[in-house]
């Protein structure tokens, strides 16, 4: 399907749109596929340290993209750019879990008090928007069945889990009381190009990338054996552009997940075949991180299938080659041992606004 034959070839064009943590992984995706439907593009990203930011993930973006580095609690120095918005993409917040157990009251406070500080503004100045909010598989904990559907009890194992379900809430009650017009997508492990491949704490596709990019071994815990859904960064996106348009939905929150279920094992060994100067290396389950194993996961997409008109598109296989081929044709920007500031000249086509940052909460 070429852009023309788009179900949302049109809807975006010229519209005004947010796109909070906007120069990390699956935003900065969102704002480049905006930019390329013509919407007006605002993302707002504090840069927080670990959480993957990097403006270079905004090159060659098709219209300029305006970058607000702001955390969104402070959202009050910044009413103006919500007041006339069309759509808020709410991406923000720390997703590792490891991290969230080493410090939790950091997560509290970038996916929680962040998060609520910014919704309190947003149903002032913007009331009844509608708020496409990046939620997490991991509020389910370990499923008691598979396929995972939206009913499944919620029991996160982790902070993270439990402070991206507050915050999920936070945007539902806010709905509830129509203050805001909030969509929760649920998302399954999101792989592809703009991952922070230089961070150990984002997630083991992107471990499994990097080691693979520099010719190391794909290190599997155990047997590999557990199930997961990988999906490819790009469905993601379309979930999001299709949750941001779709007006009335009867359901607020939905699963995002990938084509096809694989073991650990399974998606290392795909990577492993596609980059052949890396090989696979079992390795026993770190004692540390066995708490925080959900088990097999499989993601019940039936509603955004039925609500959204959704559905993932890429195979593994086939997101794998994108992705890999990608880094390799950026790997400068994404891997240790590159300055953090280069080829400004060059570098991404957005026009940047400097908001001073709030006290640490």
């Amino acid at each position: 399907m070429n852009a023309a034959e788009h179900p949302l070839a049109d809807y975006y064009r010229d519209l005004p749109v947010v796109v909070t943590g906007g120069l990390g992984f699956i935003g900065s995706n969102v704002a480049l596929r905006l930019a390329e439907a013509g919407a007006r593009v605002t993302v707002i990203d504090s840069e927080a340290p670990g959480c993957g930011a990097n403006p270079w993930n905004l090159a060659g973006a098709r219209s300029p993209i305006t970058v607000v580095r702001s955390d969104i609690s402070d959202a009050a120095n910044f009413t103006d750019l919500l007041t006339d918005t069309a759509a808020i993409f709410n991406l923000a917040g720390e997703i590792s879990h490891s991290r969230s157990m080493e410090d939790p009251e950091r997560d509290l406070a970038l996916n929680t008090v962040a998060q609520l500080r910014f919704l309190k503004v947003c149903q002032v100045v913007r009331p009844g928007v509608r708020v496409v909010y990046a939620g997490t598989r991991q509020v389910y904990g370990k499923p008691e069945y598979l396929p995972v559907d939206e009913k499944h009890p919620i029991r996160p194992v982790d902070f993270n889990g439990i402070h991206k379900r507050a915050a999920e809430q936070y945007h539902l009650l806010l709905s509830d009381h129509g203050a805001l017009d909030a969509v929760v997508l649920r998302l399954s492990n999101v792989y592809g190009p703009r991952m922070a491949l230089h961070l150990p704490q984002q997630g083991f596709l992107g471990t499994y990338v990097r080691m693979a990019l520099g010719s190391n071994p794909v290190t599997v815990y155990g047997e590999g054996e557990h199930v997961r859904d990988p999906v490819y960064v790009d469905d993601v996106v379309e979930a999001f552009l299709r949750a941001g348009a779709v007006p009335l939905l009867p359901s607020r929150v939905m699963n995002i997940g990938g084509p096809e279920a694989l073991s650990v094992r399974q998606i290392a060994t795909e990577i492993c075949r596609q980059r052949p100067t890396s090989r696979l290396r079992e390795i026993p389950f770190p004692e540390g991180l066995r708490n925080l194993e959900v088990g097999n996961y499989m993601s019940d997409t039936t509603l955004a299938r039925a609500q959204l008109n959704w559905s993932p598109l890429v195979s593994f296989k086939d997101g794998v080659q994108s992705t890999l081929a990608w880094y390799t044709g950026n790997q400068r920007h994404y891997l240790p041992g590159v300055p953090e500031k280069q080829e400004t000249a060059s570098g991404p086509p957005f026009e940047s606004a400097r908001i001073p940052l709030p006290p640490p909460i």
